[in-house]
């Protein structure tokens, strides 16, 4: 079969700050690939619909998949599916990916039959068996993960392994488009898969049932050594939570001279029990590391349900820069926040070093939260849950909050736009400009085009065209195990050392 992968458009943040391959994409398409299926991928974060409906002429397609790991980009995707079958009434429409697999039936009525099927869960472990099923007549349901307006195919699987397949990154069109930060360009790759965490605001851990799987460090230095690009960000959602691990990833790495600049996503805790693996990552190539301490006091780390002290985190941080690293770090803003808050928080943020990047608290389905708010939801336009919009109820109105984000997000960028911090850049863009690289020197001119406040007021007077169904009242206590899309396994679905697993669970604030 021929089959085009889709990766919807950019969203609000990445518009400015970074913009990542689609790793996931490119696995299902390396997945399907392997299968003997004739594949095609666009990516519409570097390319238009334009690029698509040509692509869609030309290569004629018997299936398209499209990506749905983001909430905001839902109404995209239906409107595209919407057109494909009318310019290809006779293709096989399959969506997938994290966001979608929490919310299937809805994007299944939203999409008025333009939708074959969801594909729950992992789409590299299925799109095969999908594929298969499609091309010979049999019957779907029988595909794990399926969904469609017959109803449900059994539960989704895991891949058997992380070394069966390898991304198809030969596909994308634009590689040099794709950057985080000053690492321009950047690839993207995979070490470990799931986080055994049990975070209140997060919902990977709820996709993958708390499981934790790596993949060979042998195949994964047979693939960075394959990439062309000089800088690496490793999509992880804790890197090296297995000491172990990481360092036999980079003493391949050192063991066949692999040079590459790294950017890399952990915890504190993760950070402090395994300082050695991140001090022999720095020799190897480690620039960028983020830290998402998410709060700023006691109360929020509570209230997120990060075990993690704050002297904890601000010990990780000095260990950081001990390094040498040029450290990022997320913190939430909640919607009871003031302009008291704001304004402490500011002066918190600029009396450190670091880049500090500033998101909303946001509900998304498959997350704790989700279920303890959504019915104090002030929104149901699927495009406005992209951590950058408030959803709930502010103490500020509207406006002001608004105004007090952006306000906080413009004096942290300016931190890092001072006079020394523009000669350091002008630096760093002068050697890309060498390279005909611009997306990072692009970058440095977008910020207030982008984050505004009467933008963002914009966005809320918008009449959507799609919206959430009306959610159930708020549940006081959670079924946790109605939360999961791959349900767990517990501790053999983690391929972690008994000292890690009694640290996991010291560190969570979960049971079960």
């Amino acid at each position: 079969m021929r089959l085009l992968a889709v990766h919807p458009s950019a969203l609000m943040y990445t518009r400015v700050f970074l913009r990542l391959e689609p790793l996931g994409l490119e696995l299902v398409a390396g997945a399907a690939r392997q299968a003997g299926h004739d594949v095609r991928i666009i990516d519409l974060q570097v390319e238009t619909h334009r690029d698509f409906r040509v692509l869609l002429a030309d290569f004629s397609p018997d299936a398209i998949c499209f990506s749905g790991n983001y909430l905001a980009n839902v109404p995209e995707i239906v409107d595209l599916a919407k057109e494909t079958k009318l310019l290809c009434p006779k293709s096989f429409v399959v969506v997938g990916g994290h966001s979608v697999s929490f919310i299937a039936q809805d994007v299944m009525g939203l999409a008025d039959g333009a939708i074959d099927c969801i594909l729950r869960g992992e789409g590299d472990a299925t799109v095969a068996l999908l594929l298969n099923a499609v091309e010979s007549g049999a019957n779907l349901l029988d595909v794990p993960g399926v969904i469609t307006a017959d109803g449900d195919g059994p539960p989704p699987i895991f891949v058997k392994s992380l070394d069966d397949v390898r991304p198809a990154r030969d596909l994308l069109r634009h590689r040099n488009k794709y950057f985080i930060g000053t690492l321009d360009p950047a690839a993207s790759i995979e070490f470990a898969r799931g986080c055994p965490w049990d975070c209140t605001f997060c919902s990977a851990w709820t996709f993958y049932g708390r499981s934790y799987r790596t993949a060979d460090p042998m195949v994964i230095a047979d693939e960075l050594a394959a990439i062309k690009e000089p800088g690496i960000f490793i999509v992880d959602d804790v890197a090296f939570v297995h000491s172990e691990h990481g360092m036999a990833i980079a003493h391949e790495i050192k063991r066949r001279g692999i040079r590459k600049e790294y950017y890399l996503e952990t915890r504190a805790d993760v950070l402090l029990r395994n300082k050695e693996v991140f001090r022999v990552w720095k020799e190897i190539g480690l620039s960028y590391i983020f830290i998402g301490m998410e709060a700023v006091d006691e109360e929020g780390l509570k209230q997120f349900r990060k075990r993690v002290s704050l002297d904890a985190n601000f010990e990780a941080l000095e260990y950081a820069r001990s390094l040498g690293l040029i450290v990022a770090i997320n913190i939430i803003a909640d919607p009871s926040w003031t302009r008291a808050r704001f304004e402490a928080v500011r002066q918190w943020c600029l009396e450190i070093p670091d880049i500090v990047n500033i998101s909303v608290t946001t509900p998304y389905p498959g997350t704790e939260i989700w279920h303890s708010e959504v019915r104090r939801l002030t929104t149901r336009d699927y495009r406005l849950f992209d951590i950058q919009h408030a959803v709930l109820p502010t103490t500020l109105p509207l406006a002001e909050f608004y105004e007090e984000l952006v306000k906080t997000q413009q004096v942290l960028n300016m931190k890092h736009m001072g006079r020394q911090a523009l000669r350091d850049t002008a630096g760093i863009a002068g050697r890309l400009l060498l390279r005909g690289q611009t997306n990072f020197l692009k970058m440095l001119w977008k910020f207030n085009s982008v984050f505004n406040p009467k933008l963002q007021m914009a966005d809320h007077a918008r009449t959507p065209r799609y919206e959430m169904p009306i959610q159930p009242d708020a549940i006081a206590k959670v079924d946790r195990r109605a939360l999961y899309v791959h349900q767990p396994a517990g501790r053999r679905s983690r391929r972690i050392d008994d000292a890690t697993e009694h640290f996991v669970d010291k560190t969570r604030m979960g049971a079960g």
